[in-house]
């Protein structure tokens, strides 16, 4: 099992919540409140105006915003169940919980009783009484399951709650609702080998409709894929429930002082989404945990148990959880797995799948290279089938000669097999010094911490490079890099990625530490463990051998300790002490300290005998400061000071470095002062002042440190000036200066002249301000260099882009205008070559997107809701993609005829009379030659004109030998079958067996898709004249699914139909040289017969828009 490039574990929904409600009832009352409330929390919600005209069935916008949403919130009023739209609606609703993709469904009962929705009673009743006598009874006894199935929902009732205050009932809702939007999902790898059979049957056990309460354990030896075996039952189950747990390391955790108690804590917390009393006891934890989740459906994992008493802490009792409760836990002994209603044991990997995994290792790949293959079973042997034993040692393998391969299978042969830790220590025992040192640092002290932070604290303890050492590290598969989760989507481009490591070698790395000294705890390298450390430092018992030694306090009571603890300790360089008082003399703090952390330190000042000279990080978040240290300091070796979140903090220090490269000061909110010695700063790279609202001036040095390169002063709300010279500043490439209203502030901004990257978005909490537009920053200032101008939220109304010239901005590649509330868009936007990517999300005054550079590959303009009219370049990219979701008022794409790639993101029904249609001019120029590449997503029925069509997967058909392209229709028989699918499209030559074209392409949600296919994209020199061809539909689990570990059923096809485009013969032979390049004119078309009904059928654009846009009944336009 390897692990993935991303860590993405949930699919993100375009909305987190969908509502659903009757607009006659409650529109402009407690949906419109509870729908403001919603967006002001920063809840992003699909609120569908049912007042506008609506067509039979809800229009495909409809269902994927509800597909794609986290959450449906369904208003149930007394008039709800008289629309059937609104019925629909919540059918549709219930499909997509049932089909266990995570999304919550949660009912309001505003003026009616639950009970009468259960059981359609009262007004209920009424309104069935009607739809009876006008509807099939089918569709009748699919809206009433549907009611009754949401009655039985846990949901909200104005009546119980709040007392009927409808105000405070709807503050309730949002808080929930923001708690259950917490993503849940667990980091899973992929490349999984040998665990698919076993998670599925985990996963049909749990999942059974059954009210007890159901137990599962799994258990094997260490390494052999326990915990994320339960990962991936997790992710799968996680969402059915009403609320969920995963507890990691629950045996390392627990042995900490009272760790039983933080265990119990994260239990109740996950679970509540909220505040959890607090306790010191295991004991008073169990009553908590049985009073408050007995009521409540949950799942919780309790991974890595070793003791029964961990059991008895956290799930002692099937009592102590809800009905239809999931309790899953893994352990290495079966025994304490004794209240289990079924227990699974993970076996070692088949020889196989031993291979398999190893090959994927030892050369990239799922074998072994052909002279390899001997040597590699050998290596696997040695493995005994254990997954983690065999990442390692085939990284251990990895690009190694013949002759290395037999030295050191032969040194394996020699450890017993039972020995685990044996085999594992071969690969530490390869690396030298150092990269040995830095791998007993990274499994004592930085498991979990950003990669960049970890490689500062290497590159100040070793002579190579830290970014190598790391990458060493991760190649022999001892440490890993999962992907930092950073909520502001904007930053992005700055995340780092977190060093992790198997739990199996990071006890073989501590173990190795705890062997060089297994009584004397004063002479290990490193301390670890928190009673170890203070077993050492409350009784002194600190050597000259300690190198690293960490101490958090801050879950318990402040702790004081005496310098005089460390007097011993005379080379210690990895110090961390969170929480902790310290009193006595600094000096005897070792001056060896290369990263120092101590977070909550509740000094006011450091004092001036602390040697500070080594340090490489100096961590001092949340702490009492006011300032640093008095008078000036010089630290050349500091790369990162970080004092973020220390609000009494009132100045920066007076530092002198040379190397300091990332100053944070994020929420500093007391902070006035920045001092002028900043400008000494000469490796700075990176400022943080996000949020030091009281701050009104940058010092003017700020203009000397040349090598500065992202500034953020968002949310610097009384900013008033910015240093003169920052504009000469060549190395500010990234400007963050969101919620900046001061005019002054922003012209300073427009003088900057080689910034990339500038971010002038409005705050999301606080109405747009015309400060942008005054200051005048967008009047055509010559920013050569911008690549990225981000204007969300920023202000901007027809009357101001008046104001607005972007036509200077000859080198701007991305532009976001979002939310905005101009008609038409800024001026200059045309003459921008090289832009490539343009956003106007949310501008619901749009009316009209012209004059686009011929640069542009993406735009987005989804929520639109007054867009009308789209001009594409008249000569564009090759590719372009638009996305136009829920821009229903569309009418026209002027120029879709010139590209060659396009894809296509709209809904396109056959026949409905809604308002989201495909503009016609596009469907006109589907059959015309040009394209190389073009999809649509349809609805409706197969028109009996197309050349050949079957049921099924599979159809034959036979083309002339002149033809210019294929158009293939296909429809599937459930539509939510294809979300988490690739549709696979295979046409082969029956007459030889050789494949003429394939094609894998994920999906969303449909009914049918058609797919135009050039000639030139088959293989028709494989082809002769009267040969059959067979067109195969199937599908394959699309990559995310499998990430995930989802289990995903295959696509069913209802049927499949193949059109054949033809030209005329005496013209093939002129169009066939430079058919690609011909732009001209459409070309002719050529008359085929139907083989099922013998007539004539033209293929002709005309007839594809007499198909998609049938001539609707005179009733229909009223």
């Amino acid at each position: 099992m390897t692990e993935p490039e991303s860590s993405r574990s949930r699919p993100e929904g375009a909305y987190d919540v969908f509502l659903s409600f009757r607009g006659e009832d409650n529109r402009k009352t407690f949906t419109d409140h509870l729908y403001t409330a919603l967006v002001q929390a920063g809840i992003h919600t699909f609120r569908d105006d049912d007042a506008l005209p609506r067509g039979e069935e809800i229009s495909h916008h409809l269902l994927r915003a509800i597909r794609e949403s986290k959450i449906s919130i369904v208003v149930f009023s007394k008039g709800y169940a008289s629309s059937r739209w609104c019925l629909n609606e919540l059918v549709e609703i219930l499909k997509c919980k049932n089909r266990k993709t995570g999304q919550i469904v949660l009912p309001i009962f505003y003026d009616i009783d639950p009970s009468d929705v259960r059981k359609q009673t009262g007004s209920f009743a009424e309104a069935f009484d009607k739809h009876e006598e006008r509807f099939e009874e089918k569709l009748v006894k699919e809206w009433r399951k549907a009611l009754e199935d949401a009655g039985n929902l846990s949901g909200w009732s104005l009546n119980d709650m709040a007392n009927g205050h409808e105000a405070k009932f709807i503050k309730e809702i949002i808080k929930d609702v923001l708690n259950k939007l917490e993503p849940k999902y667990l980091y899973v790898p992929e490349h999984l080998v040998g665990m698919d059979r076993l998670s599925r049957k985990i996963f049909d056990f749990l999942s059974t409709a059954t009210d007890d309460v159901r137990i599962v354990g799994i258990h094997g030896m260490p390494g052999i894929g326990k915990t994320t075996t339960a990962q991936v039952v997790f992710n799968q189950l996680c969402y059915e429930f009403e609320g969920s747990s995963f507890l990691s390391d629950v045996n390392e955790r627990s042995k900490q002082v009272n760790g039983l108690v933080p265990l119990q804590k994260q239990l109740l917390h996950d679970i509540l989404n909220q505040y959890v009393a607090n306790f010191d006891c295991a004991d008073r934890g169990k009553v908590l945990i049985k009073e408050r989740l007995r009521r409540k459906r949950v799942l919780v994992v309790a991974d890595d148990v070793a003791h029964p008493d961990q059991l008895n802490a956290l799930m002692g009792d099937r009592s102590w959880f809800g009905p239809r409760s999931r309790l899953i836990i893994t352990t290495r002994y079966s025994s304490l797995l004794r209240e289990a209603d079924q227990t699974y044991q993970i076996e070692e990997l088949k020889p196989d799948e031993s291979l398999q995994l190893f090959s994927r290792h030892a050369f990239k790949d799922n074998k072994p290279a052909e002279d390899y293959i001997e040597l590699s079973k050998k290596a696997v042997d040695f493995c005994g089938g254990l997954p983690l034993a065999l990442k390692v040692i085939g990284a251990l393998l990895y690009r190694e000669n013949k002759d290395r391969w037999e030295s050191k299978i032969d040194n394996m042969s020699r450890i017993p097999n039972h020995d685990i830790q044996g085999k594992l220590l071969i690969s530490y025992h390869a690396l030298d010094g150092e990269l040995q040192r830095a791998f007993l640092d990274i499994a004592c002290f930085f498991i979990g911490i950003e990669k960049e932070y970890v490689a500062k604290v290497l590159g100040a303890r070793c002579c190579y490079n830290p970014e190598v050492v790391l990458e060493t590290l991760r190649e022999r598969s001892l440490i890993q890099f999962h992907v930092c989760i950073i909520e502001d989507e904007r930053l992005l481009s700055r995340t780092g990625r977190t060093v992790t490591m198997h739990d199996l070698l990071r006890d073989m790395g501590r173990e190795v530490v705890c062997n060089a000294s297994p009584l004397l705890l004063g002479k290990r390298t490193r301390i670890w463990n928190k009673d170890d450390a203070w077993n050492v430092l409350d009784h002194q018992k600190g050597t000259d051998v300690v190198e690293g030694l960490a101490l958090d306090v801050r879950a318990s009571e402040v702790k004081s300790l005496s310098t005089g603890s460390f007097a011993e300790m005379k080379f210690l360089n990895l110090l961390q002490i969170n929480g902790v008082h310290l009193t006595g003399s600094f000096e005897l703090l070792s001056k060896e300290l290369m990263w120092l952390c101590w977070h909550e330190c509740r000094l006011k000042y450091f004092p001036s005998d602390f040697a500070l000279d080594n340090l490489a990080v100096l961590d001092m978040q949340c702490c009492d400061l006011k300032e640093l240290w008095e008078g000036k300091k010089i630290l050349n070796k500091l790369k990162i000071l970080d004092l973020s979140y220390s609000w009494n903090l009132i100045k920066t220090p007076n530092l002198h470095s040379s190397g300091l490269e990332k100053l944070k000061l994020e929420g500093c909110s007391s902070l006035v002062e920045v001092h002028q010695s900043i400008g000494n700063l000469t490796s700075l790279v990176f400022l943080n002042l996000d949020g030091c609202c009281s701050l009104k001036i940058l010092p003017e040095s700020v203009g000397n440190v040349k090598s500065l390169k992202t500034l953020n002063i968002s949310s610097c709300s009384q900013l008033e000036k910015l240093p003169e010279r920052m504009g000469d500043m060549e190395s500010l490439t990234e400007l963050l200066a969101d919620g900046i209203e001061n005019e002054q502030v922003l012209s300073s901004i427009g003088q900057l002249k080689h910034v990339r990257w500038l971010s002038l978005c409005g705050n999301s909490w606080a109405p747009p301000s015309s400060s942008l537009i005054s200051a005048g920053v967008l009047n055509g200032k010559p920013w050569l260099r911008l690549k990225r101008l981000e204007l969300s939220n920023a202000g901007l109304s027809d009357h101001a882009t008046k104001c607005v010239d972007l036509s200077g901005l000859s080198a701007l590649e991305v532009l976001d205008l979002s939310r905005n509330k101009f008609s038409s868009l800024p001026f200059g936007i045309g003459f921008c070559p090289k832009l490539w990517s343009l956003s106007v999300y949310e501008c619901e005054y749009l009316v009209s997107i012209l004059d686009l550079p011929s640069s542009l590959e993406c735009l987005v303009a989804s929520h639109c809701k007054s867009l009308k009219r789209v001009r594409i370049p008249s000569e564009p990219k090759k590719e372009l993609y638009i996305e136009l979701f829920d821009s229903y008022s569309l009418e026209e794409i002027q120029g879709i005829e010139d590209l060659i790639y396009f894809f296509w993101d709209f809904t396109v029904e056959a026949h409905s009379h809604s308002r989201n249609k495909l503009p016609k001019s596009v469907v006109e120029v589907m059959c015309n030659g040009r394209h190389q590449y073009l999809i649509f997503d349809i609805r409706g029925e197969m028109p009996n004109w197309l050349s050949y069509r079957g049921e099924g997967c599979l159809l034959s058909f036979h083309i002339p030998p002149v033809f210019h392209g294929l158009v293939v229709w296909f429809f599937i028989l459930d539509r939510y079958s294809a979300i988490d699918n690739a549709i696979i499209i295979i046409i082969r030559n029956k007459s030889n067996g050789i494949q003429l074209f394939k094609e894998s392409r994920v999906t969303a949600e449909t009914e049918g898709w058609i797919r135009y296919i050039r000639r030139s994209e088959m293989a028709m020199e494989d082809y002769c004249a009267d040969d059959e061809l067979e067109l195969c539909m199937s599908s394959e689990p699309a990559e995310d699914a499998l990430r995930i570990g989802w289990q995903v059923e295959p696509v069913h096809f209802k049927e499949c139909g193949v059109h054949v485009i033809a030209e005329k013969l005496d013209s093939f032979e002129e169009s066939a040289v430079g058919r690609d390049k011909v732009k001209s004119s459409p070309p002719p078309y050529h008359l085929l017969p139907h083989p099922h009904s013998g007539s004539i059928t033209a293929s002709t654009p005309k007839q594809w828009s007499d198909y998609l846009f049938p001539k609707l009944p005179r009733h229909s336009l009223n």
